[in-house]
């Protein structure tokens, strides 16, 4: 993701040293002449570089998207821990990027409330509070079950074998307490529902909701295990190929009512 730069090198011819010949005089036909072409030319060369810049700011904007959308995925998946400063220059180094698309994007996160920016060098997951995880939860039931129903007329076979796909993987880590593996498979799962839906607003509204509880619900889900948690996946997955509304609609909502049940313990876990 790196970009290079390249510096234009200027030449200038040595005097010779010898007299100079005596001046004779210039046509007026030939100095008006000379004069027009300078504007004709700063004008070609104008035209040359546009394409060039234009070129240049398109991948840095690119960039700032692509470092701002892989710090959300880390955050939704709690890559990145509450309560531990987060280092611009460290996560610059992982992604191989200077330090200020990084701090672009912790800027428009930061709005989004899912990091705290006290200072260049105070950066992290703000302290969960009662009533903010309480409000979150409430947003989360109110979104996501209308987001998949609203999904339910756009989800093709293949769009549902990828559903199943996430399941099967949800199901694999659930059983095998991989963690991480479960909060991507999980994450995904409900992604490929959701981003079936014609709301463009509520999903990234949903994904804002992930950002802010994903970090604690990593750490609450490797403290107690995944094991007790109910499956709803599976009953959303035959709701879907049903095309039962309500099913899918109380599938989802029992989903984030057992995620609510298990972390209302991070509390006690002083995140």
């Amino acid at each position: 993701m790196k970009i290079g730069a390249t510096k234009a090198k200027g030449q200038a011819k040595a005097a010779t040293g010898k007299a100079a010949p005596a001046k004779t005089a210039t046509p007026k036909s030939a100095a008006v002449k000379g004069v027009a072409k300078a504007p004709a030319v700063r004008a070609a060369r104008a035209a040359k570089a546009a394409p060039a810049m234009a070129e240049a700011g398109e991948v840095t904007s690119s960039l700032r998207e692509q470092v701002y959308e892989d710090l959300r995925y880390r955050l939704i998946t709690g890559k990145i821990a509450p309560g531990v400063g987060i280092s611009t220059r460290g996560l610059a180094q992982q992604l191989g990027v200077s330090q200020m698309p990084v701090r672009d994007a912790l800027s428009r996160i930061a709005a989004e409330g899912a990091v705290d920016i006290r200072s260049k060098r105070a950066v992290m997951v703000p302290k969960m509070t009662l009533e903010r995880f309480d409000e979150i939860m409430r947003l989360r039931t109110l979104l996501e079950p209308v987001a998949a129903v609203a999904a339910l007329p756009h989800i093709d076979a293949e769009r549902l074998r990828e559903i199943r796909a996430a399941d099967e993987a949800t199901d694999a880590a659930l059983g095998e307490g991989d963690v991480n593996a479960y909060m991507e498979s999980n994450f995904r799962f409900h992604s490929l529902i959701y981003g079936a839906a014609p709301m463009p607003l509520a999903n990234r509204m949903i994904e804002s909701l992930w950002m802010q509880f994903g970090p604690f619900m990593r750490v609450v889900y490797g403290r107690y295990g995944t094991a007790a948690l109910v499956d709803h996946h599976q009953a959303a997955a035959k709701a879907i190929a049903k095309g039962d509304e309500q099913g899918l609609h109380d599938a989802i909502a029992g989903d984030i009512g057992d995620c609510a049940d298990l972390m209302q313990d991070w509390d006690r876990l002083n995140l």
